[in-house]
């Protein structure tokens, strides 16, 4: 069953300069369309400045997109005022990037806990506290701990703290937005196992924003690959890391680590990512692909199927796919 469906995102920002008056425009997501189902994890990664999370926020409403449509449950939120949307916020919920400003510095984290509860009138008050510490043993954490103010917390159970909050309102999709990116890597794992769990035990919808492909692999059934606020790429998980079919999918994927000092190096992608106020004509992405020729400068391609589960906007993608899927056959071998 398709829980939620959005179709042709756009948000962009006005620029101004010193005196006020408009100087550009900054185009944060552009034609962004996904699908995401019950109990299934879209992973979307992309580098830093790609969009990631300004499309999570749109998705909740926390940001109006300029056109496009959002569904959940069938239901079109796009137009729906604030008080129409409070029925929805019980069952969309987002854990933030950052846990150390995502928490209240001087509500307890019982209080924190507590409040969707009451605001959301899922348990009499004298039901409340009961509730705050269930949903601190279910992360991990003890009765003791309801007490006590955010800073007295590390990062990893800061973010075990806004994951509690998120469930507290038993919703149907959370949007995790780069949910371990500040923590270490012992207390990622961690982090990663508890956000899985949970997920099998309440069925749970995740759109997992991340930059880091190695974790994004972890936990997603199909993945999105967004750059400059456009998707390039979107197929399963194991056919992303089987077949890449756009440049861009192959940089990020020799970009993680691996773990043996006889692999050889890959070689870096040049440039940095361009301007959304001033983007490329063309394919955004032709300035630092090896692979561009005249038409890729001249027209933008679209995101097109090139198999059941795999869209990807390049115009040489069956070329590029077959490449790579060569080179990784050789590399193995």
């Amino acid at each position: 069953m398709t829980l939620l469906e959005v179709k042709n995102l756009r948000k962009s920002f006005r620029i101004t300069d010193s005196l006020g008056r408009t100087s550009g425009q900054l185009v944060a997501v552009d034609n962004f369309s996904i699908t995401l189902k019950q109990g299934e994890t879209l992973g979307l990664v992309g580098e830093s400045g790609c969009g990631k999370s300004t499309t999570g926020k749109l998705i909740l409403k926390l940001l109006q997109p300029d056109v496009g449509q959002i569904f959940f449950n069938g239901d079109e939120l796009t137009h729906l005022s604030s008080k129409q949307m409070r029925p929805y916020r019980r069952r969309m919920q987002m854990i933030f990037q950052d846990p150390f400003s995502s928490l209240n510095p001087r509500m307890t984290i019982g209080t924190i806990l507590s409040e969707p509860l009451l605001i959301h009138r899922l348990a009499p008050p004298r039901q409340v506290r009961d509730r705050v510490i269930e949903l601190l043993e279910k992360v991990g954490l003890t009765a003791e701990h309801e007490q006590r103010y955010p800073h007295e917390f590390s990062g990893g159970q800061r973010q075990r703290i806004g994951i509690a909050r998120a469930l507290a309102v038993e919703p149907q999709l959370i949007i995790a937005d780069e949910p371990v990116s500040a923590l270490d890597l012992s207390v990622q794992a961690q982090i990663l196992n508890l956000l899985q769990g949970v997920q099998k035990e309440h069925d749970l919808s995740y759109l997992f924003i991340a930059h880091d492909l190695a974790v994004i692999e972890h936990v997603s059934d199909r993945i999105a690959v967004m750059y400059l606020g456009k998707i390039v790429e979107l197929t399963s998980a194991t056919e992303l890391y089987k077949k890449p079919c756009h440049p861009y999918t192959e940089a990020l994927l020799n970009a993680v680590p691996v773990p043996d000092p006889n692999h050889p190096r890959p070689t870096a992608l040049a440039g940095e990512i361009p301007s959304p106020i001033n983007p490329p004509g063309g394919c955004y992405f032709h300035p630092r692909c090896p692979y561009a020729d005249n038409l890729c400068k001249q027209q933008e391609p679209q995101l097109l199927k090139i198999s059941d589960e795999h869209q990807v906007a390049c115009h040489h993608a069956e070329q590029v796919g077959r490449y790579l899927l060569q080179k990784n056959l050789a590399q193995e071998f």
